[in-house]
């Protein structure tokens, strides 16, 4: 791992037992408000896709809007959110997807991608994959390509990579 990436490490918090006994959760709200650490997160982002076309920046609610629209802006794309059902208010296409207990359901308005556009998905964080293999079928089923997958941290125990298939799955910060 580059030294950038461990300068990044000590900005994201770790808060036992949350939301429940168990659990470590990944704060990255100290990185967020680090303007040196929040740059080379989104810096970083964008150098792992430096290689792709990209034609527009999904971010999935809500914390890869953060992400999202900070690479999209780099990289002069558009950007394209993915919200939680009833958030957006033109016809949408929606996915619902399974969770450890239960389902949920994203959805994208049904014009955000045109058929062959290349669109990278940057999200927060990779844990169970769930909502990233939804959100990449929102954007298949729109006609676009997957240019490959952006997380600011992964949590490689979760194995949510394997949901992703043979798409591009990059990751700044790995958790086990």
């Amino acid at each position: 791992m580059a030294a950038d990436h461990e300068k990044l490490r000590t900005q994201v918090r770790d808060i036992p037992d949350y939301p429940t006994v168990g659990v470590i959760f990944r704060d990255i709200t100290p990185l967020l408000g680090d303007s040196t650490a929040f740059t080379a997160a989104v810096d970083g982002l964008v150098a792992e896709f430096s290689d792709v076309t990209v034609d527009r920046v999904v971010g999935v609610e809500s914390r890869g809007f953060i992400f999202g629209a900070a690479v999209a802006y780099r990289i002069g794309a558009g950007f394209v959110p993915v919200r939680k059902p009833g958030k957006l208010p033109w016809a949408v296409v929606r996915e619902e997807y399974e969770l450890e207990y239960g389902t949920d359901k994203l959805e994208i308005h049904r014009d955000a991608i045109h058929p062959g556009e290349r669109i990278l998905i940057v999200d927060d964080v990779l844990a169970t994959g769930g909502t990233a293999a939804a959100t990449a079928t929102l954007v298949e089923t729109l006609g676009g390509t997957i240019a490959g997958l952006g997380f600011l941290l992964e949590l490689d125990a979760l194995d949510g990579r394997s949901r992703l298939g043979e798409r591009t799955v990059r990751s700044l910060l790995h958790y086990i």
